[in-house]
């Protein structure tokens, strides 16, 4: 398969430009968003805290000023791929999951962080 065609792409690598695009048009909108790193990972690598409610689908670190760590958060490829039935609710989905962690992470509400979250 030829590099300039879509289906070169893994579905893997199709997730993390994903995560990438919804990233980086929330930090044109907020700034902060921009210092805070992004990572996807297969599966979550233990099972919820208990106060995470059922299957997670992504995970929010705050900055860590001391450590040298900014803000990270980590999306899980499997759990929301498995939620979706076609592009359009992963592209949702996706962007659903970062809104909701980068705003838990940074004290804010979802809709402060994405005015059009649902």
């Amino acid at each position: 398969m030829p590099p300039v065609l879509p289906a070169w792409r893994t579905r893997a690598e199709r997730f993390d430009a994903l995560v990438i695009e919804v990233a980086d048009d929330l930090a044109r909108r907020h700034p902060f968003v921009a210092d805070v790193q992004f990572a996807v990972e297969e599966v979550p690598p233990s099972d919820p805290a208990p106060w995470e409610p059922g299957i997670v689908l992504g995970r929010g670190f705050a900055p860590e000023p001391r450590a040298g760590l900014p803000g990270r958060v980590v999306v899980y490829r499997r759990p929301v791929v498995s939620r979706t039935r076609d592009t359009t609710e992963l592209r949702a989905l996706v962007r659903h999951v970062v809104v909701e962690q980068v705003s838990t992470m940074m004290g804010r509400r979802p809709e402060e962080i994405d005015p059009d979250f649902f």
